[in-house]
């Protein structure tokens, strides 16, 4: 029996309506089915490129599809995470949350080609990274106050290398030079197998840099440890007092966290942010972390989102402060 024309269309309108539907639970309800796109935007081999692989293998297990690393690097994350921005919401790409692309890039970079709280959905943190400051063998200096000493001798700015505007790296030599008054020179890097070479041979005054970069060059006494930025010592360097120990107030420290483009499906989130707290609190990956010199923290989506923000701010003072900025 065929309908009436207004019915026909009703029937249509009914079935189109039916589709978008259809559509989200195919998004959702199968998901993951195919291989899931984790961009790092750091290079390959550096701390974020080894607890993205450390975290990729794990969660590749729990769902039951690859998960495959891509290391993007350049312009301070921002090309990298410029990928992660502008995917499709379907769950098949994640991205490497950082201090730089998620907190202190839109401070420091004049043309920014995502908005960092508006172009990504938070999953969670994973790690913590403080920075170990390192100093030339040839340097006299012994601890954090000694170093402070002997740079405000030197009669010329301090030289200080990171890998890159906007790295953990960079933020704690800026914060460093503000509260210790001391003329500070950054000099961003983008190798850092160079960085490390020339603070060894006296090219460069000191690094804040991070510890699994330098730990075997720092326990041979190819470079001098003086401190640790983070708010408790490291396993690494048990006996190497914090800089707020020794009378510098700066307890910052980089960080690592899993976001997706805006607009991915929340069962998607959700199961990301399960899955993720479950790695995370993992003991065995809490230890590979830590001898790493990270510090796992598992924190869930709104608590990370929040996170990200008071990060924002707190580095939007420091770069101000300074007036770092990039073309």
């Amino acid at each position: 029996m065929s309908l009436p024309p207004l019915s026909r269309r009703a029937a249509l309108l009914g079935l189109g309506a039916a589709l978008p539907l259809s559509g989200a639970r195919a998004q959702t309800g199968d998901w993951p089915n195919r291989p899931i796109r984790w961009v790092n935007p750091g290079p390959a081999g550096g701390a974020g490129d080894v607890i993205s692989r450390l975290i990729a293998d794990r969660l590749q297990a729990r769902l039951g599809q690859p998960v495959v690393v891509d290391n993007r690097p350049g312009a301070g994350t921002n090309i990298g995470m410029t990928q992660v921005a502008r995917a499709a919401p379907d769950g098949y790409t994640v991205g490497l949350a950082t201090i730089a692309a998620n907190a202190a890039n839109k401070w420091l970079y004049r043309n920014m080609p995502f908005d960092p709280e508006k172009d990504f959905a938070a999953v969670g943190l994973i790690a913590l990274v403080p920075n170990i400051v390192v100093i030339p063998p040839a340097v006299p200096a012994r601890t954090l106050q000694e170093f402070i000493t002997w740079a405000k001798a030197q009669g010329r700015p301090i030289n200080f290398g990171s890998v890159g505007a906007g790295s953990s790296q960079h933020l704690a030599g800026s914060q460093f030079q503000i509260i210790t008054g001391l003329q500070l020179q950054h000099l961003p890097y983008t190798n850092s197998g160079q960085m490390n070479t020339d603070l060894i041979e006296g090219r460069i005054d000191m690094l804040f840099q991070s510890i699994s970069a330098v730990t075997q060059m720092a326990q041979s006494g190819r470079m001098r440890p003086v401190a640790v930025s983070g708010t408790a010592r490291v396993a690494a360097f048990p006996d190497l007092p914090t800089m707020q120990e020794q009378g510098v107030d700066i307890t910052s420290t980089g960080w690592f966290g899993l976001c997706t483009p805006a607009g991915v499906p929340e069962p998607i989130l959700a199961r990301l942010d399960t899955e993720l707290q479950a790695i995370v609190q993992d003991p065995a990956l809490a230890g590979r972390l830590s001898a790493l010199g990270s510090l796992p923290r598992a924190m869930g989506r709104a608590d990370f989102t929040r996170y990200m923000a008071a990060e924002s701010a707190k580095w939007r003072v420091v770069i101000q402060a300074v007036g770092a900025s990039v073309d």
